[in-house]
């Protein structure tokens, strides 16, 4: 996802390569002001509020905001005796978070002593996501991580044919998908369920959380296990693929125009959970 995630230009499975004479560093390490003013709640108060903010990009990671010391309440972390070391950016010194009757151990963190190329990360705290209650950009929730700026989503309606087999059986076939192509992700052809055998579809328990597209539902297909995902009611941002159902080439053969769609680089995705304490109907209503 986004610049250091999944098959990002920054990420350790990236798809792509930069065209330099010579080799870059295995790992790349990318730091950016946020411009958007960020919130930290904790036990019902404020820890955090800065508009001077710091996103910090690691290869395999999401974004990371760091806060300036001067942004934080002093009182609500208190120091621990663990440090571990960062292999890029050196020691690592670590908080409890403190307020009211709550205390919430290795909660933030930060780099003690960076190297001379780092050092705008010196004096920044970074809060462990699920060990806050949530964070905000102005009066909005944030959900999953600190969001990533060069995320991006785009849907577009095609009139090529789509066709899902199974064993010599039509799964689904439509003269009218859609495909979504995101960041890092190999692109993903949605069906309208007008255009599947939905008796083929058989619902399974679990969801999985996307911070950009919402709560996604899973289906067997045969002997095939979670061959086919929908989001029943996806953001707004993505309403448009809302109901719509999407097959694995993986575990089903889809079709293009009659040529078969091999898995390729960006096809595996790794789930994300949701936010400590968010529960489904909160992630529904936003």
């Amino acid at each position: 996802m986004g610049l250091s995630w999944q098959q990002g230009p920054l990420s350790t499975g990236a798809i792509g390569h930069f065209l330099t004479p010579e080799p870059l560093p295995e790992r790349l390490l990318f730091a950016e002001p946020l411009r958007r003013r960020m919130r930290v709640r904790f036990n019902g108060t404020w820890i955090a509020d800065s508009e001077q903010v710091l996103l910090l990009h690691e290869p395999g990671r999401y974004p990371v905001a760091y806060f300036p010391r001067e942004d934080v309440d002093e009182q609500a972390l208190v120091a621990s005796e663990k440090v571990t070391h960062h292999k890029d950016l050196g020691d690592t010194a670590w908080y409890a978070a403190r307020a009211g009757d709550r205390t919430t151990e290795r909660a933030a963190w930060e780099f003690t002593a960076p190297p001379g190329h780092a050092t705008e990360l010196q004096g920044r705290i970074a809060f462990a996501w699920r060990a806050m209650d949530a964070f905000y950009e102005e009066d909005e929730r944030i959900l999953g991580h600190a969001a990533d700026p060069y995320h991006r989503i785009d849907i577009r309606e095609t009139s090529r044919t789509l066709e899902v087999r199974l064993d010599d059986t039509v799964i689904a076939r439509s003269e009218h998908p859609v495909v979504l192509y995101e960041s890092g992700f190999a692109p993903r052809w949605y069906v309208p369920r007008a255009d599947i055998d939905e008796t083929r579809l058989r619902p399974v328990e679990g969801q999985t959380f996307c911070p950009y597209k919402g709560l996604c539902d899973y289906y067997d297909i045969g002997d095939a296990h979670r061959a086919a995902w929908s989001y029943p009611d996806a953001y707004r941002q993505v309403e448009r693929i809302t109901g719509l159902v999407s097959f694995e080439p993986d575990k089903t053969e889809v079709y293009l125009d009659g040529k078969r769609l091999d898995p390729e680089p960006g096809q595996y995705v790794i789930p994300h959970g949701a936010d400590r304490g968010l529960d489904a109907d909160e992630l529904k209503s936003r």
